[in-house]
């Protein structure tokens, strides 16, 4: 191979630092000879390899070199046998290649040179061998031991036939370039050492052994190198000269006197096994292992390779010092302090005076300047670490995260997601304002007594997480109302696990259940204001929670302005559904500009109180906060219609260069200084851990090894400071009906459950001793029992034995897990004559387990009165194509005669002309009613009388003759007795309950031989 310039000494003299060239092993005396290594996917780096041999051209040489340049560690070249054949093809060196020698697994390096050398001494038509040099000049070192100590020169080495040279300094100058290549030896080094660090390995046999094998070699080859010195030495002057290192003799004699055991301080930190086991190799402080120090004398890094980046990829924006001391942060703790904005004492303004304070200006789409709530410098360097992630590795910075964070482990518990675990943070923090709604004074803003139910709204907030802690909270004490945007962002109800999904309403805005969602739309905000107005008995939410956000990847720096619209319709539909006396959470991010500080201000002064609050489940990497504001002032429907005037505006100026600027004049805000002041170090603070954090996960991704330590043991005190369970989520098991129910019942004695009706006549109209022990019920198909277990799966028993549950067909009802009720299946009407409709409907007669709730014990009114809730907070008003569910309406017995007036006479379809006795109730809904229950309510031996002279009825015990006009709790009758002992008049054929009816049955109870009894025993 002849050389034209001198291109390979330059590049090779340019080789310098630490890492090894692909001429090291030339440098260092080694086999002279180029091996590709085709490595198989997935095999050990020294199992099953390919070796080609040949010599290469220059061009050749330098492309490796150039392909070396650009590899990470060590050599990182791709070769495969179609590049090698090209070459060997080219130059056509080798006449007969040979492929196919296999490496055992447990060859080392040197193994590997010997092993080739043994072939190639073989190979006489590929290789010739050289004599012992006898060049004065010659400083390569002896490949062999056996090589006398006087001989000057280096030993036999491997070179092309063709070559007179009779050293490797001689082939240099002849042109030939000697090489050998180690392909992937930062692979192979360490698998290298560690089996050498084996006590089962002994390398001083082994090396000589090989050293044996070269000197026999090596003598009986000798002479076949005489002649080709001669021949190469006539054109020494003309070839290209190579800087070779000056080696001697004498520096290996004073290697091996020195003391084997030494290690140098720099590589103190490894323990003494691996420092002996070096030691024993012939490991010196500054050279290379080998037999003459050959190998590199810098220890092989660990990869850097992260992810799936590509091989030798570098982020220059991230491997750069942040210079943020992130190690003082506070210790984690799972309390936490709330800190509200001063009072607000400043009038709500009224319609005139907001219509000037909306401000236009050009649209922006950049933070950087925003410096009037945050110093600048705080600003620009958060912006900094949040601008070195945006090359990073999503998965890598998650992984870095997640280490970096202690409260991480927390995640979603038993919930959905964790955002449900944020409520329950938030939630406990601000002393349960949420689940425990309080007015000013601290009494509760849900009226218990008369059965009101804790009604909260979820916007922007699919899939759910926030509505699942409430109802996990509530059960069927709540009722939610939901609106987000339809599609992949939903609510997903069907995954509420640890809540009854049953109680919450999802509505679209304008179209009901067939709407978009989109909160942005002044429409959806106005149907979804009415949907909640209608359901809460004009009053309004306790309470409504918001969670918008949308991606913006790539433009995380601006999300507060990409974000801005969202956050003014979150606070509109808060105004809009709240009652007087609500409160309000929303999440926020960065707020930097006068617009959503203006938001901020506006709602300082709708609300007694607000705060701006960032959980410990809110990871602190992130510009995530919540505005929790408590108490809804009176009078706040000016500050609403402003906002609904600006949404208005904002949609109008969509996609267009002028946007909405201020909402409230920047002068405004600043002349409030109590307010100002705490906007500023509300927002510095947070900066501050933000940035801590960020450099905190820098950090992390750059040292894979740090961890934090007690992430474990802070997801405790957490959840045990919550009153969250620590278990993990799971679905609820799926349990046979007839199981379930004596779960429920906790095996009670089912005979109560199959108590025959006792029917009512003339005969047995005499029971009726107290008739102000009884409530009165007006019936409308047969009494059964219905079991719940969720969503639809709802079963029938017509309360005979054997214990049968039916499941109910051809039925759309969802009713909450864990449900046991007395109903009757009622066909109600609506309308008359050709238009009627008619719909199956189910009417609760009394309440035994309601969502696990045992209220079996309650007296009867209580136990009516709950299952009205429950039925309330289960309905669905906006799903129309779902069966209804209801509360029969009770009665006094001695109040009966409010039943008669509610008979009429209506055309039905199926009545052949003639009209029938309906019954209608609270709402349009009629049915035809079959009779009357009467069910005893007051438990023996106590007694309901009246006193004429207070006026009042009170409770007599005809035992003990004690008198109360308290009920005391032994006197109310269980549902084993109201349903044991309860009386049917059966209103047949024959029965007059109506004016207009004409057939009597002198021996069947009528109306007015009914009323005339309760009139007589109502003067007792």
């Amino acid at each position: 191979m002849r050389a034209s310039s001198g291109t390979i000494s330059e590049t090779i003299a340019n080789r310098g630092g630490s890492q090894p060239s692909i001429f090291s092993s030339f440098l260092a005396g080694e086999i002279c000879l180029i091996v590709i290594v085709t490595l198989s996917q997935k095999q050990c780096p020294f199992s099953g390899l390919s070796f080609f041999s040949f010599s290469p051209s220059l061009s050749f040489l330098l492309d490796l070199l150039k392909k070396q340049e650009k590899g990470e560690r060590g050599l990182h070249l791709n070769f495969n046998r179609e590049t090698v054949m090209k070459e060997k093809k080219r130059q056509r060196v080798c006449r007969r290649p040979r492929a196919g020698w296999r490496l055992e697994e447990n060859k080392t390096v040197g193994g590997l040179s010997s092993l080739l050398a043994q072939h190639h001494r073989n190979a006489s038509n590929c290789f010739g061998f050289s004599s012992r040099c006898k060049s004065k000049s010659c400083t390569f070192p002896p490949l062999s031991s056996e090589i006398s100590s006087t001989t000057e020169g280096c030993g036999e080495v491997l070179m092309p036939q063709n070559s007179s040279a009779t050293c490797p300094q001689e082939l240099l100058r002849g042109n030939c370039i000697p090489l050998c290549l180690c392909v992937e030896a930062a692979i192979a080094l360490p698998a290298i050492m560690k089996r050498r660090a084996d006590t089962t390995y002994s390398p001083l046999p082994r090396t000589k052994r090989r050293v044996d094998e070269s000197s026999s070699d090596d003598e009986s080859l000798s002479r076949q190198d005489s002649s080709q010195n001669d021949s190469l030495s006539d054109q020494e002057d003309h070839r290209p000269s190579f800087s070779m290192p000056s080696i001697s003799a004498s520096s290996f004699d004073a290697q091996d006197n020195d003391d084997s055991a030494q290690t140098s301080s720099k590589f103190s930190m490894y323990n003494s096994v691996s420092q002996k086991l070096m030691a024993k190799m012939g490991f010196r402080e500054g050279e290379g292992l080998g037999k003459f120090s050959q190998g590199r004398k810098e220890i092989v890094e660990a990869s850097t390779q992260r992810g799936r980046r590509g091989l030798g990829l570098t982020l220059q924006g991230f491997q750069g010092e942040l210079n943020v001391d992130w190690r003082d942060e506070p210790e984690p703790s799972a309390t936490e302090k709330v800190n509200w904005f001063p009072e607000c004492t400043t009038e709500i303004p009224d319609a005139d005076e907001l219509k000037d304070w909306l401000i236009l200006g050009p649209r922006k789409l950049k933070i950087e300047d925003e410096t009037e709530f945050c110093t600048e410098d705080l600003l620009h360097t958060l912006l900094r670490c949040k601008t070195v992630f945006d090359d990073l590795e999503g998965e890598e910075m998650r992984r870095a995260r997640t280490r970096s964070n202690p409260y991480e482990t927390i995640r979603g518990g038993i919930f959905l997601n964790r955002a449900a675990m944020k409520m329950a943070n938030i939630d406990h923090c601000f002393d349960y304002m949420f689940t425990n709604p309080k007015d000013s004074q601290g009494k509760s803003l849900v009226k218990d007594r008369e059965g009101e139910l804790l009604y909260f709204g979820d916007v922007c907030a699919g899939p759910g997480g926030f509505s699942e802690y409430i109802l996990w909270r509530k059960r069927w004490h709540a009722k939610g109302f939901g609106m987000t945007l339809r599609g992949p962002c939903d609510f997903k109800l069907e995954d509420f696990y640890a809540a009854p999904s049953e109680l919450f309403e999802p509505y679209y805005g304008e179209g009901g259940v067939d709407g978009d969602g989109d909160i942005t739309l002044p429409e959806n905000v106005t149907a979804f204001r009415n949907f909640v107005m209608e359901n809460t008995d004009r009053r309004g939410l306790h309470f409504l929670m918001a969670d918008g956000g949308f991606s913006v990847e790539g433009q995380e720096n601006i999300q507060e302005i990409l974000t801005k619209q969202l956050l003014l319709c979150q606070f509109l539909t808060a105004l809009s559904t709240l009652r007087t006396g609500g409160h309000f959470v929303c999440k926020t991010f960065d707020l930097f500009t006068p617009f959503s500080v203006g938001l901020v201000y506006l709602l300082y002064l709708c609300f007694d109180r607000i705060s701006l609050f960032k959980p410990v489940t809110s990871r602190p990497a992130n510009s995530e906060r919540y505005i929790v504001c408590r108490g809804l002032k009176p009078g706040s429907d000016a500050v609403r219609e402003y906002m609904f005037k600006i949404n208005l505006k904002l949609n109008q100026l969509r996609n267009r260069e002028t946007d909405v600027t201020e909402v409230v004049p920047l002068n405004i805000i600043k002349d409030d200084t109590d307010f100002f002041q705490f906007m500023v170090n509300s927002n510095e603070s947070l900066c501050v851990v933000q940035i801590k954090a960020l450099a905190k996960i820098h950090a992390y991704v750059l040292d894979p090894s740090l961890s934090e330590p007690r992430q474990a043991d802070i997801r405790k005190e957490c959840l045990k400071l919550w009153g969250v369970p620590d278990k993990a989520r799971v679905a609820p098991s799926s349990s046979d009906p007839k199981n379930k129910f004596y779960e429920l019942t906790k095996n009670s004695d089912v005979d109560a459950f199959q108590s025959k009706v006792t029917p009512l006549d003339s005969k047995t109209l005499s029971k009726l001793r107290q008739i102000f022990d009884y409530r009165c019920i007006v019936g409308g198909g047969e009494q059964i029992f219905l079991l719940a277990l969720g969503k639809s799966q709802i079963y029938t028993w017509d309360g005979k034995m054997p214990l049968r549950w039916k499941k109910m067909e051809n039925f759309k009802l969802e009713l909450p897990r864990e449900t046991l009720l007395s109903v009757e299946i009622v066909q109600e009407l609506k309308g008359e004559g050709k238009a009627q409709r008619r719909i199956s409907a189910v009417h609760v007669m009394d309440a035994l387990i309601l969502n696990g709730t045992d209220v079996r014990d309650q007296h009867f009114n209580q136990r009516i009165q709950m299952a009205e809730k429950f039925v309330k907070a289960v309905a669905k008003p906006s799903r129309p194509d779902m069966n209804p569910i209801r509360v029969k309406e009770v009665y006094r017995l001695e109040e009966m005669e409010k039943i008669f007036v509610r008979l009429e006479m209506k055309m039905t379809k199926s009545s052949g002309g003639v009209p029938r006795l309906s019954y209608t109730g609270r709402d349009d809904r009629h049915f035809l009613p079959t009779g009357l229950y009467i069910i005893k309510t007051v438990n023996e031996p106590w007694t309901m009388a009246y006193s004429k002279n207070s006026n009042k009825k009170f409770f007599y015990n005809k035992l003990t003759k004690e008198s109360t006009y308290d009920m005391p709790p032994k006197a109310a009758a269980p549902f084993r007795v109201c349903h044991s002992e309860r009386l049917f008049w059966a209103w047949v054929e024959g029965v007059i309950v109506h004016d207009s009816q004409t057939r009597t049955d002198p021996e069947k109870l009528s109306k007015d031989e009914f009323l005339t009894f309760i009139h007589q025993r109502h003067q007792y």
